[in-house]
């Protein structure tokens, strides 16, 4: 039985505050549950249907609330026009910059990326390439918004989101490479490229700013060919993701 407070703490979670006061996000759908179970989300609350649950329940830990609802509920919980047959509430995890571990690899750093559809498929694009560590600055999108969460598609449970201040977090680790995505610096594809390093990409508009800039080791671009002026931050960062895994496979 769904109860109305139950309802109203998921609509809730819609909102930034709402999911930094109770430490909760919503994610939905079959594929999402598979990505996330087993992972290092924790899931507090499985909502599904009497069908789902009957194929499905034996994947639900012991530890992990299920709740059967019928169509007419999971609409009420949904934010899409069709409900999926499954919803989760999961715990927002909690991240300490200061612990990240970089191994011996590339970390992304992106400086005000707004838009929660590029932020999620940056995220799917770095899980696709192995990168464990994504670096947002305090004003990027919340990597938990619902939008964020779909277009990550599964991905939000294998990458480890931090948010800070993106010039302490580069002062601190002085003997790592800061590669920039800009408009005048080098060639990428015939750039020799590390296994670890920093890959810093600016804000959607406005590019990166002046005070992260002059924090750049290593300015690098994507060469124009066509009159565009300028490309999609996550198409962007897609390329250049691929132009260091290719040198570290090579």
């Amino acid at each position: 039985m769904l109860t109305k407070n139950q309802v109203k703490l998921i609509v809730s979670l819609k909102d930034k505050k709402a999911r930094q006061q109770h430490g909760l996000f919503v994610a939905e759908g079959e594929k999402a549950f598979n990505d996330i179970m087993g992972s290092k989300l924790r899931v507090k609350t499985v909502y599904a249907s009497k069908e789902w649950f009957s194929l499905n329940k034996r994947l639900v830990p012991a530890e992990t609330e299920s709740i059967e609802l019928d169509q007419n509920e999971l609409q009420k919980l949904s934010r899409h026009q069709t409900p999926q047959d499954v919803l989760m509430l999961i715990e927002i995890p909690k991240s300490n910059l200061s612990e990240i571990a970089l191994n011996n690899q590339l970390t992304l750093l992106l400086e005000t990326i707004q838009d929660p559809g590029n932020l999620g498929t940056i995220i799917r694009t770095a899980n696709w390439y192995g990168i464990e560590n994504i670096v947002c600055s305090n004003d990027c999108a919340d990597a938990y918004n619902p939008k964020v969460v779909d277009a990550t598609m599964g991905s939000i449970a294998r990458v480890n989101i931090f948010y800070g201040e993106l010039k302490d977090f580069i002062e601190k680790h002085p003997s790592v490479p800061v590669y920039g995505a800009v408009l005048n610096g080098r060639n990428v594809y015939t750039e020799k490229l590390p296994s670890k390093a920093f890959l810093l990409i600016g804000n959607e508009g406005k590019g990166i700013s002046e005070e992260l800039r002059q924090k750049i080791t290593h300015p690098i671009m994507i060469p124009r060919i066509g009159p565009a002026e300028s490309l999609n931050a996550s198409v962007a960062t897609a390329i250049l993701c691929d132009h260091f895994a290719r040198q570290q496979s090579i």
